[in-house]
């Protein structure tokens, strides 16, 4: 009775050995894979000897640059106004969109002018608001046979004659803003990648369009 006794307890304890051993294994690879620092040569074996959990060191550096070529850009910067992006858009004499470009909130109104421009072809008068005022906007106007109409700022030394009457017909592109962010997706950036937030813009504009 004693001999079989000392035989159970000797068989319960490896088996509570091996059982340690496992759940220190496990623990070990769940505090790895939970800091993100992976670990090389660490596996667990099973009771038949092949192992069945493994990492190693370089998955992290490819898991990256996979997340970073399905998620593409998300045109987001930060600016006086907070952490956001910013719509350039033209209009025509209507006031329906025509163009428009999606990019971070630190980027200047000037910089996508003239990519905007070349979406404009056919127009006699461009009209836009002073951070629209520099010398290069205007001379590629008027390269393309049109008339710029765009009043001066105010550091300027020799001020550009502009039409006000004509300026006043501005209120068209901020009318058009207006309309659009009556639609809740577009007034709140609800998507994190440019390209769905600018089909969402699209299809307002599209709304526009057909109202």
């Amino acid at each position: 009775m004693d001999h079989a006794h000392g035989r159970a307890m000797a068989g319960f304890a490896g088996r509570a050995g091996q059982l340690a051993h496992d759940v220190h294994a496990v623990f070990a690879l769940e505090q790895d894979r939970r800091v993100g620092s992976g670990f090389q040569g660490h596996q667990r074996q099973s009771r038949s000897g092949r192992g069945f959990l493994r990492q190693h060191r370089g998955a992290s550096a490819s898991a990256c640059r996979w997340r970073q070529k399905k998620h593409g850009p998300q045109a987001l910067g930060r600016s006086r106004g907070g952490f956001g992006s910013k719509v350039h858009c033209v209009a025509d004499a209507l006031g329906n969109p025509i163009a428009f470009t999606v990019t971070g909130a630190e980027q200047a109104d000037i910089t996508q002018a003239l990519a905007l421009l070349e979406k404009a072809a056919g127009a006699q008068t461009v009209t836009a608001d002073k951070g629209y005022d520099s010398d290069a906007l205007v001379s590629a106007i008027q390269d393309r046979g049109a008339q710029a109409n765009i009043p001066p700022r105010s550091n300027r030394k020799t001020p550009r004659v502009y039409d006000k009457h004509r300026y006043k017909a501005r209120h068209l592109i901020e009318n058009l803003f207006a309309r659009l962010k009556q639609f809740r997706r577009i007034a709140t950036r609800f998507e994190k990648l440019a390209r769905n937030f600018a089909g969402m813009f699209s299809l307002a504009c599209i709304c526009v369009w057909l109202a």
